[in-house]
């Protein structure tokens, strides 16, 4: 299957994408069949240096029945050249294990009843009794 992916380069810690049209079976920094852009992931949004994209090699390949992974299909879709994909499921792993709700638990938590608060022994208010 040939896919639209990004393909790692740069130094240690400081990645640089290319955007390649490559073989599914193939490495992810290993050959590819065309470049077809760029993607560094460093710069500001707002830059236009951040994504380079070739528009019409990209639209010919998805023509031909590439398939764009999750990232580049939002690289694409930010870019207007396919439309923007739905939101992913994104994972609980950073919420603590406890915390996280079950796929079936859609019903939303009552709130936790609070203890009533003994108040503190009368006892210690009350005047002594002075003896004689």
């Amino acid at each position: 299957m040939i896919k639209i992916r990004l393909s790692r380069g740069g130094t240690k810690k400081r990645p640089v994408y290319k955007v390649v049209i490559a073989d599914s079976r193939r490495a992810r920094d290993g050959r590819f069949i065309e470049k077809v852009g760029f993607f560094n992931p460093l710069l500001p949004k707002d830059k236009k240096e951040r994504v380079g994209l070739e528009a019409e090699r990209i639209k010919y390949w998805l023509g031909q029945g590439a398939q764009p992974t999750a990232r580049v299909a939002r690289i694409l879709g930010e870019n207007d050249i396919i439309p923007m994909p739905a939101n992913a499921n994104n994972p609980n792993k950073a919420i603590p294990k406890k915390e996280r709700k079950k796929e079936g638990d859609e019903v939303p938590a009552a709130p936790k009843e609070e203890a009533p608060k003994v108040e503190a022994a009368p006892a210690a208010e009350a005047p002594k009794e002075e003896a004689k």
